[in-house]
């Protein structure tokens, strides 16, 4: 892994996947090269404020817990988003606050009771060198630095806005079964029949387990064309509904494609996005229309 600055984490475990992210590369979805970046943008930019550090500072996603690291030198951190058991060496930690790891301490994050993805935050940002402007790791493309395994060390900048004045941050609990979420009706509305619509805004759905960082794959009621024709692919953006063949949308998460060749019903509103990104496998979902 390429990095630069100075020593801070060497990777233990990794859980199901653990990967370094930012706020993404945008604006260069014309060359081809997605934004990437952290699914659930709102945890990470928590976690880098209470550390001290600028929001899109690059963290570890971890998906799911089973993280684990240790501290070469002395380090603050923040663990955010999905809620889990934090421990340090032989004490305990908690989310949404201050956590400090002395050097040769071990950070540990469980799995958690709700939610899919935790961030982990170092002050002073981990110093990975940057691909395109980003340090995110995008697993559909291969842009960014590969998945985090153990060995691998992570370096850690300096900082450079002075700590916080307060050391942890009360955030509402995530939904435990059902997950509502906004949208606004998609450029290619007209390729359905009209019950599609009502039908998406009316019937749950569920997530199912072939999702990741691309897209939520979500099984429910068929969304019905009103259209068989081949549709020239065009571009994406995160939140969009996208309706194969099956019938069954895929919302798309941090690391989809710049375009794509099937109908889009619906947008789900950029502020959903994150909360759908901690939705796991088995999570009701429900769309309203945006108001």
């Amino acid at each position: 892994m390429s990095t630069r600055g100075g020593q801070g984490l060497e990777i233990v475990a990794t859980g199901p996947l653990a990967t370094v992210q930012d706020l993404g590369r945008p604006g260069l979805a014309g060359i081809g090269v997605g934004a990437s970046g952290a699914a659930d943008r709102a945890a990470l930019r928590l976690a880098n404020r209470l550390v001290g550090n600028p929001e899109g500072a690059a963290a570890v996603e971890v998906t799911l817990g089973g993280f684990a690291a240790v501290a070469l030198v002395d380090v603050t951190v923040a663990v955010t988003g999905a809620p889990c058991p934090v421990a340090v060496g032989s004490r305990g930690g908690a989310v949404n606050a201050v956590v400090r790891v002395r050097a040769g301490e071990c950070l540990r994050l469980g799995v958690p009771e709700r939610g899919l993805r935790s961030y982990v935050a170092v002050r002073g940002g981990l110093a990975v060198e940057p691909v395109l402007g980003s340090a995110s790791t995008d697993v559909l493309s291969g842009v960014g630095p590969p998945p985090l395994e153990a060995g691998h060390t992570l370096p850690v900048g300096t900082p450079s806005l002075p700590p916080p004045p307060v050391d942890f941050a009360p955030v509402p609990p995530l939904p435990a079964e059902e997950l509502t979420l906004r949208v606004v009706p998609g450029p290619r509305i007209d390729w359905f029949a009209r019950e599609a619509l009502p039908t998406l805004l009316g019937e749950p759905y569920h997530v199912t387990p072939r999702s990741n960082r691309i897209g939520m794959r979500l099984d429910g009621p068929e969304l019905a064309r009103a259209r068989a024709e081949e549709l020239p692919s065009e571009g994406m953006v995160p939140g969009a509904l996208q309706v194969p063949p099956t019938g069954r949308p895929t919302l798309f998460l941090a690391d989809h494609p710049v375009t794509g060749g099937y109908p889009v019903i619906a947008v789900v509103v950029s502020s959903d996005v994150d909360a759908a990104a901690q939705a796991r496998p088995g999570t009701r979902v429900r769309f309203v229309e945006a108001a």
